[in-house]
């Protein structure tokens, strides 16, 4: 289970953020990374993970740490459940497998060309990740504007006592909180600004600007 509150701002926020965070002693700085993230969907369409009766994401994503390029891989499967959006934290299904970053490319062509799932969008962004035993906070450099993500990571606490502990700390509240995906915040990003949407979201395509 997955518990997390997400926050979006322009790109002039990046850089305050990070520093921002750097400034808590009770956080350790993992570092940045460079994320690749594919989105496959079932091969039969009956079985749509983006239907609503499901409304999940099966992702491959590669991770590379800018510093000292260590790369890292898994696949994960994420799902907004029927009381995601109930209480004041987002609770959704989250399984992961990691695998060697050698077999990306193997994977991707058995997942397309064997088991034949559908290639429906990917990614890029680079993530600065700040953790202790009780939460991991990330801010996220998307191609169209930058998240702040904060997310439960205790094994003892409830989402309530860590999540929105650090929401009330950082001067933010839990009702300003973007509650779906990043890919709903795309669309609607391209959407209300009239801006082309592209399958693979990139930082070499014209994008929409997320607005302070």
């Amino acid at each position: 289970m997955e518990e997390e509150l997400r926050y979006y701002y322009g790109f002039n926020k990046y850089e305050n953020l990070i520093e921002m965070l750097k400034k808590y002693s009770e956080l350790n700085y993992c570092g940045c990374f460079y994320e690749k993230t594919i989105q496959y969907d079932h091969p039969c369409k009956e079985d749509s993970f983006y239907s609503k009766e499901i409304d999940g994401r099966f992702r491959v994503r590669c991770s590379k740490n800018i510093e000292n390029e260590k790369c890292e891989s898994k696949i994960s499967w994420k799902r907004r459940m029927n009381d995601t959006l109930k209480g004041e934290v987002n609770k959704e299904e989250e399984i992961e497998v990691n695998f060697k970053i050698e077999d990306f490319s193997n994977l991707c062509f058995l997942l397309e060309n064997v088991i034949k799932m559908k290639n429906v969008e990917s990614y890029e962004r680079y993530r600065n990740a700040f953790s202790n035993e009780d939460i991991e906070i990330v801010v996220d450099k998307y191609p169209f504007g930058i998240a702040l993500e904060i997310e439960n990571k205790s094994k003892g606490k409830s989402a309530e006592e860590t999540v929105l502990t650090w929401v009330k700390k950082l001067g933010l509240k839990p009702e300003d909180a973007y509650r779906l995906s990043w890919d709903d915040k795309y669309k609607e990003l391209c959407k209300e600004q009239n801006v082309e949407q592209f399958k693979h979201v990139t930082f070499n395509k014209p994008m929409p600007k997320v607005k302070n």
